[in-house]
């Protein structure tokens, strides 16, 4: 997965560069607004409830964003952000294309057990911002497609796949995979698992080779 380089952060309200400290504070209300959205959805959330949350004054809010739609949408870009860095991150030591989707997999998971509000998040912006839905998406599969294409230059997947359907393929199974087995699991406490099951990597691995390696028998006659 290659990460996209993101602008530095920037007042919605002003368009201004934002100083440290502002970055700071800009910060604390997304990380106020992540927790909140996924306690209470987007039409229970208020920026009350987010000011109050990250500890700040409700007209420091307005230094930041519009409203409640522009911290949204700002959230599904950060969220976005920090995942695919998540993932790049992860793959960067991989010595094959086969390793850098279990690795980049794993850099999902550890993202997704950590911040378990991308699942509401994503999908409440599916009504709340398609055009954010859309993006979020699609700065995924940019990286995606990009790495698979590189691999099948280089012969480590098979060339007669679409890299695009590929990649929305894989960014699916992992999503679907990551809700199943992080998301809707639990311990006898009721919580979720800390991180994903190797058993389950394992197969989702087994998976993807067998979908993705060239076949190397094709052509080949028994003595």
């Amino acid at each position: 997965m290659t990460v996209h380089t993101d602008d530095p952060p920037v007042s919605s309200a002003t368009g201004r560069p934002l100083t440290t400290r502002g970055r700071q504070t800009r910060r604390r209300l997304l990380e106020a607004a992540e927790q909140v959205f996924a306690d209470l959805g987007y039409h229970e959330a208020s920026i009350v409830k987010i000011t109050e949350h990250a500890g700040v004054a409700l007209g420091t809010f307005y230094l930041y964003f519009d409203g409640k739609q522009a911290v949204f949408d700002e959230l599904v870009l950060d969220l976005n952000s920090r995942v695919r860095h998540s993932m790049s991150e992860a793959m960067s030591t991989a010595a094959d294309r086969i390793e850098a989707e279990r690795l980049g997999f794993e850099g999902f998971f550890r993202f997704t057990a950590a911040h378990p509000a991308l699942y509401r998040v994503v999908r409440e912006a599916e009504f709340v911002s398609p055009a954010m839905l859309k993006l979020h998406y699609e700065r995924i599969v940019d990286g995606y497609r990009a790495g698979l294409a590189a691999a099948q230059r280089d012969g480590e997947i098979a060339a007669e796949l679409d890299t695009d359907v590929v990649a929305w393929a894989l960014m699916g199974a992992g999503e679907l995979i990551g809700m199943r087995y992080l998301l809707w699991e639990k311990d006898a406490d009721g919580r979720p698992p800390a991180q994903i099951d190797p058993a389950v990597l394992d197969g989702m691995t087994a998976f993807i080779t067998r979908a993705l390696r060239p076949d190397t028998t094709e052509g080949k006659t028994d003595d």
